[in-house]
């Protein structure tokens, strides 16, 4: 297998790729020192791409502070939106697919039906119009990309929801969390192995794609799953989002559809408590 590049490597998903990678005894992916990793200078970044000559290139990298980003919008827009411009023009230079990571925060999601590729995008903070940016920058530059939007990101690594809820269920007697946002939770290992499996069937069907885990929850009864499943003992409290208020608004609906990633490459997703499962399970090893 040829050259990958992982920008954004020591995050979250980066690690996820790196593990799910070494089971897969895949030894070609590169992840970057921060010094050769900086998708905001294209001088390191052209050098990058002259050492390693890549076939692909995955973008992780992102500012994904949400209410941070309320009142950083600059930077935002220059990781989210500047940062993979770059990236896919390298790519245009050198030849190599890009993937890159984008996220549901593109939408409203004020309407209960399940988000598809081609739904109208209508972000409602800056965090979610900085990544749609980004995408149309990368769609204007380059042809040959993969754009996944995935959404309520949780894993063994970096800081997550899961990870969270597990330390405050063990220093509180009860938590108030949101009820009425609904979407579904992504285990980021189970996007690092379609990521690549993209990556090892060549696959030339580029384009946006869709990938969460399957099913439908609430924050809250991700969190009672949670709780369930690691037997912790704490007192969950349902909340209306106007109850919880936020420095960024978030969209109330945020279910998408997979068919087209599932027809594409004939995969099936697991269901988002079935991973939630695994990830405690490896947690409380």
């Amino acid at each position: 297998m040829n050259n990958i590049l992982i920008f954004g490597a020591s995050g979250q998903l980066g690690q996820c790729i790196q593990n799910v990678a070494t089971l897969k005894g895949i030894s070609s992916i590169i992840f970057l020192a921060e010094s050769e990793a900086n998708i905001l200078n294209t001088d390191t970044l052209n050098k990058a791409f002259e050492k390693y000559k890549p076939a692909y290139v995955i973008n992780c990298a992102a500012y994904t502070a949400v209410d941070k980003a309320e009142d950083d919008a600059e930077l935002a827009e220059k990781v989210n939106k500047t940062g993979a411009e770059n990236l896919a023009i390298q790519c245009n230079i050198h030849g190599a697919v890009l993937i890159h990571i984008s996220t549901d925060f593109v939408f409203k999601g004020d309407v209960a039906m399940p988000l598809k590729e081609d739904s109208e995008t209508n972000p409602i903070s800056v965090y979610g119009q900085t990544k749609l940016d980004g995408e149309k920058a990368v769609s204007a530059v380059l042809k040959e990309h993969f754009i996944i939007r995935t959404g309520w990101l949780y894993s063994e690594y970096g800081n997550n929801f899961v990870k969270t809820m597990l330390k405050l269920g063990s220093e509180r007697e009860e938590l108030k969390i949101i009820a009425d946002q609904v979407g579904t939770p992504t285990y980021a290992i189970d996007l690092a192995a379609f990521i690549l499996m993209i990556i090892s069937t060549e696959s030339k069907a580029y384009g946006i794609y869709h990938y969460s885990n399957e099913g439908v929850t609430s924050w809250f009864d991700f969190a009672r799953a949670i709780f369930d499943i690691s037997a912790t003992k704490v007192k969950a409290i349902p909340v209306r989002t106007d109850e919880y208020i936020t420095k960024a608004v978030r969209p109330g609906y945020s279910v998408m559809d997979k068919s087209k990633a599932k027809q594409t490459f004939n995969i099936e997703i697991p269901y988002w408590r079935d991973s939630l499962i695994k990830c405690i399970g490896k947690l409380q090893k």
